[in-house]
């Protein structure tokens, strides 16, 4: 029986994607709008529900957890599949944001994945600031279609920082990442209500260690 058990939970962790056996990894999905990877969701507007993803009309959907996923992690890989749908030139879609200490301020510490929308479609801009450090992963030159599917990915190991869109790298840098604490996320928006996003989010996964891109959820995204 107990092999049988083994060989079962094997079987259910491959189903599941490469990742899914990463120490730690949350994985944040979009059933109800309510309730997101286990925490009160607070709805801005009128996101919209939609075959397992939800939708934002870039004016004024969005919604916030109170939670920072990835509080405490000494490393990180955020993963993310969604669909751009044009609209403004900046939106930010993904914010993950240290509160106030006891000094009563942040430092405006944060994880951010923002995208640039151009007449010829979009290029994802990845961030990450706090005390000591900050770094922007982006390159215009490599545009992706709008309204399709992709899987993107920002991986941190402490030193090494580097974004992906499909498996592929985008940019890299060298930074001195310390950790980020308790906090909160805003999803379709900047955490100031601005840079409103346009398009669809279907999973968000967060893993408190570096993943190479064979160990991301998908290598690709869904057609």
């Amino acid at each position: 029986m107990r092999r049988r058990e083994v060989l079962a939970g094997a079987a259910a962790a491959l189903a599941a994607g490469p990742a899914a056996a990463a120490a730690g990894a949350r994985l944040w999905t979009f059933e109800r709008l309510d309730r997101i990877g286990g925490r009160p969701a607070l709805a801005l507007g009128a996101p919209v529900s939609m075959a397992g993803a939800v939708a934002f009309d870039g004016v004024d959907d969005a919604l916030l957890v109170g939670e920072h996923p990835l509080a405490g992690a000494g490393a990180f890989t955020i993963e993310a599949v969604f669909r751009p749908d044009g609209g403004a030139f900046a939106q930010r879609w993904l914010h993950l944001a240290q509160d106030a200490g006891d000094a009563g301020v942040s430092g405006g510490t944060r994880m951010l994945f923002e995208i640039r929308v151009t007449d010829a479609g979009w290029y994802l801009d990845a961030f990450v600031k706090g005390p000591g450090y900050g770094r922007t992963l982006a390159d215009p030159a490599k545009l992706h279609p709008l309204g399709a599917w992709a899987h993107v990915a920002q991986v941190c190991d402490g030193r090494r920082y580097a974004s992906y869109v499909d498996g592929a790298l985008q940019a890299q840098g060298e930074i001195a990442f310390r950790p980020q604490g308790p906090g909160r996320t805003s999803i379709g928006v900047r955490m100031n209500r601005v840079d409103w996003f346009r398009g669809a989010i279907r999973e968000l996964r967060f893993t408190p260690r570096a993943l190479t891109p064979d160990r991301f959820s998908r290598q690709r995204a869904p057609a």
